[in-house]
Order: structure tokens, then sequence, then C-alpha cells
């Protein structure tokens, strides 16, 4: 059965008014006499009658909702982020509308298309591991919808980024690889095109550097998925193990990666930290449960994502007024 939403003719059929009355009771008019609204306000809570959004986002020129693309929803940091911003914009009136791009560059595109057509206020976007080309945003910024991104930024196009120092998190990681005897210190990091990959691979690059260790094209290796195909780490974690000289300690650079390479140390029966050391980034509990626990390089997420909710309701507010943020 098709659901059909109670609209302000249900409510004026009921009360035997006109259409324009109903409109203007609800928005509280000079115009209607307070014993009109209240029986209108009556009539409309007991019809569950609710505005329609669309309508009013044409009327008022504003949806007081924003769009959000991440990756993927079941990483660990993406789900804390997205805490942050619905925490912060429910308490600014303003609706969440979430879509993941599971690294791909056509669902990216999609997906802004339809929140653009939703004529959300603002977009927050983290971007797919495949995005090359990021015409799709510049072409909206030019049009004026507010943009900021997360995590994953661009130099491309001049809006906020939120980030966190992802060299000195990577660096100070390997160093304190280094500094527990490893010597041979494999990385696995997500696709080389991201912003983040190429700020914690020179953490590591630079620590090895300064610590006298000589880099090992063998023990540098790129999920292109960032670890969302498990199969990826998998192969990866194999070929190091298979090398004549196995590598001490591992480090990664993402959620994924760190909780697949546990996971495929496990099914090798390689045991951390007594056969290999492992340290990375991670947002989830899951490698605390080992004993000793895991190094971790935890970000704020949650502090990030209403970080950027916060900036984007600034741009969305200021381009109101007509200010520059």
């Amino acid at each position: 059965m098709k659901y059909n939403a109670v609209t302000i003719k249900d409510v004026a059929k009921a009360l035997g008014v006109s259409t324009s009355t109903v409109s203007r009771a609800l928005r509280d008019s000079h115009e209607i006499s307070p014993e009109t609204k209240e029986l209108v306000l009556e009539c409309a809570k007991r019809l569950n009658y609710t505005p329609n959004p669309i309508a009013l986002s044409l009327k008022e020129k504003k949806s007081r909702s924003v769009g959000v693309i991440v990756p993927e929803v079941a990483n660990g940091f993406f789900s804390q982020v997205i805490n942050g911003i619905e925490s912060l914009a429910f308490d600014k009136g303003y609706d969440v509308i979430i879509s993941q791009s599971l690294e791909s560059y056509e669902r990216e595109i999609r997906s802004v298309q339809f929140l653009a057509s939703r004529s959300v206020d603002g977009l927050i976007i983290s971007l797919a591991a495949e995005t090359a080309n990021l015409e799709h945003l510049q072409q909206l910024h030019a049009r004026g919808l507010p943009i900021v991104f997360i995590d994953r930024i661009t130099d491309e196009i001049n809006t906020h980024r939120v980030i966190v120092d992802n060299f000195r998190g990577t660096y100070d990681a390997t160093e304190h690889l280094i500094q527990s005897g490893a010597r041979r210190i494999a990385v696995i990091a997500a696709t080389e095109f991201l912003s983040t990959t190429r700020e914690r691979v020179a953490g590591y690059r630079e620590a090895l550097q300064a610590n006298g260790i000589k880099e090992l094209p063998e023990l540098v290796h790129y999920c292109f998925y960032g670890g969302i195909e498990f199969a990826e780490i998998e192969e990866i974690v194999n070929k190091l193990f298979t090398l004549r000289q196995k590598p001490d300690a591992i480090l990664t650079t993402s959620d994924k990666l760190t909780t697949g390479v546990l996971k495929t140390l496990k099914r090798r029966g390689i045991k951390v930290p007594q056969d290999v050391a492992l340290a990375g980034f991670s947002n989830t509990d899951i490698p605390e449960l080992i004993d000793p626990p895991l190094t971790l390089i935890r970000q704020p997420a949650r502090e990030m994502g209403a970080a950027a909710i916060d900036l984007l309701l600034q741009m969305v507010n200021s381009k109101r007024r007509g200010e520059r943020v």
C-alpha cells in the first residue's frame, strides 16, 4: 500500500475551511483569529500532519539539512565523525543526510548529485580513494554551495578543511617502534592518491631517516581500497612474510588496515607483539583486546566532526547574510 502523507488539504477538508486559512493559521498569521488557529493546530495534531520539508525549503530558500559523504560508515573513525556532526547539527536544528562512497568515484559523484538535488544547505565530504577529478565538487562550489573537507582533503578547492597532524602521528609511531628495537618496519597504507596517505607515509620515511634506517621498497605497500577489500590486506601481509628477511614491525595508516592486518596475522599464527610488532591508526577498541595492547594512533574523530559542522554552518549562515567566511 502506498503511503500518503497528510497535507494541508486534508486538514482544511476536515475543518471545512480553505487551504489558505490552514496555511495562515499554521504560520501564526495575524490575519487568523486565535480561535481558528487553535482549531487548526488541534486538527493538524490529530491527523499527524507535518510540514512538507521540500515545500518549506522552496519557500524559505533553505532546507535546514546538510549532506555528509564518507568512504564507509562502518569504519570506526568515520562513524565517530558522523556522531560529532549529527550531535551539533541536531542542536542547531539541522538534519543530516549521510551517504558512503565505498571508495568509488562514481558513487561519490552520484551521492553529490543526489544531495544537490535535495537542495542541502551545505556539504561535508571525505574524498573517495578513486577520486582524482574534482570537477563535480568544483562546479557546486563555484555555484555557491558551502563545502567542508574532513580528513581526506584537497588543495584544489579553496574552502575549510578539518584534519589532524598525520605526519606527526606516523613519525612518532615509527620512532616508538624503533626505540622498541624494530629495524625492518613495514608500512601498509591506503591509496597513494589520498592526502592522508601522502602525509602519513612521509612521517614514516622521515622517522626512518632521522634514526639512520634505510627505507626498503619491499616493505612499503599500498591498499587501493584502504581495507574495504580484505583480500588486498591479506595479499600484502602474506607477501611480507614470504620475504627472506621478514619485517619485525608493521605500521598501518588507517582503522580498517589495522584491524585487517591483525586478522591476517592471527590467521597465519603470527603473534603480536612476540613475532612482530604492530602499530597504527585505529578508533575502534578491538586492537586494545590484544595483551599487551597495540600501539594506537587515535584521531579525535567526534571532535573533528563537530568542528566540520560548526565551520559549515558558519558558512551557510554567513552566505545568507551576504558575508564571507
